[in-house]
């Protein structure tokens, strides 16, 4: 069930919302819990026994972990087998099809079926969480969840289930059992949920089928096919913070605060800013759980760049099982360090210009390394991206074009933060509270319209 879909917008949160606040302060939770589970078994009923076997799990080792605090012999071994069973099931579902094609390549193997496990959804971002929960226990910041119900409920939350943000346990412990939603909370939500649903069903779906357009022409030309990787540049931004956007809206609703997971990535002078802005929760989560305690930066430099490579490498493979996922990891920790060791203090010293088209080429590029999985088609289309082989642009890639000009110039202006700062200029002025209310009566009456006429409505980061 996406949220920009019309059984979620005008039939599942409707009935949520109403039952989540009729019912009784002591009950939410649970209530919460049961929505959680209908949504996410909505699409995929099989694989609610995977989550829920991941929550009681983790749920108990986290009970066992205070309970031995003072031994750390037991109270290690109960994080140990919680990362196993965590870590287990993810790589499972994750990477055993990865694996056994790798090892079916090698002579001795090769006997070896077939195997194409279905990937659970939202299992990425659910294993994170627990993970960051027990370590946290472990480490001594959070005390155990003492309620399976608020636990269970933290875990599968359905705002930020399938696609994020990663939202730590230390974060929203006190909200689990201690939030009190008040009406500007649900109006601010309801505001961020209408902000996000513009961004995907109104911007990202167009970019998707400009890319799709582009992408599926044999003769592109150089200016088509940049044209092309920048509308797949969008499309997956505004995808991903659209959800994110959907997803504090919605968390906000039921009273609860989610972190930004985006920060108008596409402003960025570097490489290193652009981390800082984008997927927030996924780069910090790195940052605080393998970087750091590997030693961070405060080991000697081949450490410290051994560290860089680990994090970037499942980085990578976070995002799928395949080898581009993995060189596109591998490509950021490569730009990364030489940002931090070689020509990172020269490239401070020139203008705003030059850094933002230095970072935005490394980024676009990223991007062609990211989306192809086949090595041969993304060659072909960084021959295309690099070279004059097929033309300058080709008729029907420049009609394309043409025809979606005004929606990439908006697009364009909307990953800017010049909405944001009118907007905060304007708030506080008497008539904003009205063009509020139009402005989400618009999105809703424009993004239904849109849905009941598209058949294009993926959400990119689900298959992660």
């Amino acid at each position: 069930m996406y949220f920009s879909s019309l059984l979620f917008l005008f039939v599942f949160l409707p009935i949520v919302l109403a039952v989540y606040y009729i019912v009784p302060r002591k009950f939410r939770n649970a209530f919460l819990l049961l929505a959680n589970l209908v949504f996410y078994g909505w699409g995929e009923p099989v694989f609610i026994l995977i989550m829920i076997v991941s929550v009681v799990s983790n749920y108990i080792f986290g009970l066992l972990i205070e309970k031995y605090r003072d031994n750390q012999k037991r109270k290690k071994t109960f994080l140990v087998l919680s990362l196993v069973i965590s870590l287990g099931l993810l790589a499972v579902f994750k990477y055993t099809g990865f694996v056994t094609d790798i090892l079916r390549a090698i002579p001795p193997f090769s006997f070896m079926p077939k195997i194409n496990l279905p990937l659970p959804i939202g299992i990425s971002f659910y294993t994170f969480q627990t993970l960051s929960y027990t370590i946290d226990v472990y480490r001594g910041d959070t005390k155990a969840q003492k309620s399976l119900v608020s636990f269970g409920t933290y875990v599968s939350f359905f705002p930020q289930l399938i696609a994020g943000p990663i939202v730590r346990y230390t974060d929203i412990a006190k909200m689990l059992d201690e939030r009190r939603e008040n009406i500007s909370q649900f109006a601010d939500g309801i505001k961020l949920f209408a902000v996000g649903l513009a961004k995907k069903v109104l911007i990202a779906n167009q970019m998707g089928v400009l890319w799709d357009t582009i992408r599926g022409t044999s003769s592109n030309g150089i200016v088509g096919a940049w044209i092309g990787i920048i509308s797949y540049a969008f499309q997956i931004y505004f995808d991903f913070s659209g959800y994110s956007d959907m997803a504090c809206g919605l968390g906000k609703m039921f009273g609860f605060e989610f972190m930004k997971n985006f920060n108008y990535p596409y402003v960025s002078k570097t490489i290193t800013e652009f981390w800082r802005r984008w997927h927030i929760s996924l780069s910090s989560w790195f940052r605080d759980y393998v970087y750091i305690p590997l030693g961070g930066n405060r080991c000697k430099l081949p450490r410290v760049i051994f560290n860089l490579f680990a994090v970037w490498a499942l980085t990578g493979l976070w995002h799928g099982a395949n080898f581009n996922f993995i060189a596109w990891g591998i490509y950021y920790f490569v730009i990364l360090v030489l940002e931090k060791y070689v020509y990172g203090k020269y490239l401070e010293k020139l203008p705003s210009l030059p850094k933002h088209i230095y970072a935005l080429f490394l980024i676009l590029l990223g991007w062609t390394i990211f989306y192809f999985e086949d090595f041969g088609q993304f060659a072909t289309y960084l021959t295309s991206m690099f070279t004059l082989k097929n033309g300058i642009i080709g008729g029907d890639t420049l009609s394309t074009i043409l025809m979606y000009l005004p929606i990439l110039i908006v697009t364009a202006m909307a990953s800017l933060p010049i909405w944001k700062n009118t907007y905060l200029k304007l708030k506080d002025k008497k008539y904003m509270g009205v063009l509020e209310i139009a402005f989400c009566a618009v999105v809703i009456v424009l993004c239904t319209a849109s849905l009941v006429n598209q058949s294009y409505n993926p959400f990119l980061y689900f298959r992660f």
